[in-house]
């Protein structure tokens, strides 16, 4: 089966445009989470808006911005937190907002927040339309809005910023904006660890691109299957500018054949299928050709490849240094500094502990059970990522971010909100629900919706974050 071919406008219009509907939805859902948020928080007494952006990580951020770094809390068991283990783009923007408006640094870090969420959404929906058709488009933002943690995008946290930037360079890549990609991946680096996953998508696109020009120069023929399959799949060539429509054009007419006229307002009538001017497809069946790794423009000069590479991984290799210069340990310095947060990676043998550790007890022993629901279900969503020929750095990027989330050893509470960033796994549940006929997925939307907002004025009025 494939998607339906509903448009929420043509495949030519300008990107926010498309956008539109999965921006508004967007915006609906974190409006209601919020509402909720202030009821639930204010039945019992306290602030929903210092939930929001005065507790928990957001506190260290805030602080960043005001003072610099600098600052350590010694625990009785011996752990040291710094705040050198928190990446500086979200307290740099926090400061330039603050010396901008009259706003605190808290109220900056919400404004960056809620400014971030949006241009996520805006980036998911370009990279599933890109990939599925703006139908998937709108319910993948949907989905990732009304995800349980999504209450998340709307604190002063670096969630939203971080998935703004992967996003954007994710897309970047897969549209052959090279130069882009790579700065948009510095800039990833420098807001979270698992800035990590947007350099390996970067890299791994451009050695792809590489590999496959070599290939196409040594075999023959080869060069024009490539342009042809580039424009199938609407990828961007020699005749398809970046962002330009991914349809096929119209066949052009042979000397000779004559014009067939036409009612004012009637649909163009096909010519007639020759040797010389084959039929041309249908649009929705060109729109969904099942999806492989997008194909490298074949004009992108190969110095662009090479500088968006080695642009990419600027912003966590500056962080990491500084860090270890700043500690006066080295490149190794940032790892000590994470053990102080008892932050490790591991394979997942912790958490690997922990989920057995609630098998000891029946109530726990549910929790125990969630726990490997959750992780077998985001194996399964991956895998479907894989079945269907996701781009090959969009795979790399979500299995990094993936493993970075399930097997890492911190805090085990945290593992929700670090899995918000691989939002490439909902492409496949956009998928099914871009199905169904509107009312049940509208249905299904807003059900899981009313539930994330429930779930999130409840998790931040309990244990919530870090």
């Amino acid at each position: 089966m494939t998607d339906r071919a509903t448009r929420v406008a043509p495949p030519h219009a300008p990107l926010l445009r498309r956008a539109a509907a999965a921006l508004l939805g967007y915006a609906a859902i974190r409006a209601l989470g919020l509402a909720v948020l202030a009821v639930w928080s204010a039945a019992r007494g306290k602030d929903a808006y210092t939930l929001l952006t005065a507790r928990w990580d957001a506190l260290w951020y805030a602080r960043i911005a005001e003072l610099g770094y600098g600052y350590e809390v010694r625990l009785p068991n011996g752990d040291v937190h710094s705040d050198l283990a928190f990446f500086p783009l979200l307290p740099w923007l926090e400061r330039l907002l603050h010396a901008l408006a009259p706003l605190s640094y808290a109220d900056a870090g919400f404004l960056v927040s809620v400014l971030a969420s949006l241009a996520a959404a805006c980036g998911i929906f370009a990279v599933a339309d890109r990939l599925h058709g703006p139908r998937t488009g709108v319910l993948a933002v949907l989905l990732w809005a009304a995800l349980p943690v999504g209450v998340v995008q709307s604190m002063a946290y670096s969630e939203s910023l971080f998935t703004a930037l992967a996003a954007w360079s994710l897309y970047a890549v897969l549209t052959g904006r090279w130069l882009s990609a790579g700065a948009l991946a510095a800039l990833a680096g420098l807001t979270r660890p698992v800035g990590l996953a947007v350099v390996a998508a970067v890299w791994t696109a451009g050695v792809v691109s590489f590999v496959r020009e070599r290939s196409t120069k040594r075999t023959p023929g080869a060069q024009r299957s490539e342009h042809a399959f580039a424009a199938r799949r609407g990828a961007p060539d020699s005749a398809h500018a970046p962002g330009a429509s991914s349809l096929p054009r119209a066949p052009a007419r042979t000397p000779g054949t004559a014009r067939v006229p036409q009612a004012p307002g009637a649909r163009p009538l096909p010519h007639a299928p020759t040797a010389a001017n084959p039929p041309a497809p249908d649009a929705s069946s060109v729109a969904h050709i099942p999806q492989a790794p997008a194909a490298t423009p074949p004009d992108a000069p190969a110095r662009r490849r090479v500088l968006g590479m080695l642009l990419a991984p600027l912003g966590a290799a500056g962080h990491v240094l500084w860090v270890g210069q700043r500690t006066g340990k080295g490149p190794l310095g940032y790892l000590d500094v994470q053990a102080g947060w008892r932050n490790g990676f591991d394979g997942g043998y912790a958490f690997a502990r922990f989920t057995a550790d609630k098998f000891t007890s029946f109530p726990s022993a549910l929790a125990g059970l969630g726990l490997i629901a959750g992780v077998a279900l985001l194996i399964r969503l991956y895998a479907a990522c894989v079945r269907a020929r996701q781009p090959a750095e969009v795979l790399v990027y979500t299995g990094v971010v993936l493993a970075l989330a399930l097997c890492a050893s911190g805090y085990f509470g945290s593992k929700p909100r670090l899995l918000m960033p691989a939002f490439p796994v909902l492409l496949p549940l956009a998928r099914a629900l871009a199905r169904l006929r509107p009312s049940r997925s509208a249905l299904v939307t807003a059900g899981l919706a009313v539930t994330a907002a429930a779930y999130g004025a409840f998790w931040l009025n309990g244990s919530g974050p870090p």
